[in-house]
């Protein structure tokens, strides 16, 4: 029985050696978070809402989509704020020459729903 002992502490031993010096697999690769490109207006979004609100909370926010037609481009965002007891719907749009960036317009339009 001493035999049988020896050998299974020997490889329990060897085991605890390899599982030291073995680095750790990561569980998950981390994951890279591609920024959207209508990022940017987004964040314009916000600043001009709460410019426009400044007593309001932000609580939502979406992005409803791009529309291109000649050479200027339209983004359209839905914010959801509170104020007080009230909430209410903002949609911004964000017209700009595509090329260049140029800001051409910027509207707000209210909405209960």
């Amino acid at each position: 029985m001493g035999i049988i002992l020896r050998k299974t502490c020997i490889a329990l031993g060897l085991l605890m050696v390899v599982w030291v010096i073995t680095p750790p697999m990561p569980l998950a690769a981390p994951v890279q978070q591609e920024v959207p490109s209508y990022a940017k207006w987004g964040r314009l979004a916000v600043k001009e809402v709460q410019g426009k609100y400044p007593h309001a909370h932000i609580l939502d926010y979406l992005h409803e989509g791009s529309h291109t037609q000649g050479n200027s481009t339209t983004e359209k965002f839905k914010l959801w704020l509170k104020e007080g007891d009230r909430e209410f719907g903002v949609f911004v749009r964000i017209e700009f020459t595509t090329e260049s960036e140029e800001i051409i317009r910027v509207e707000f339009e209210e909405t209960d729903r």
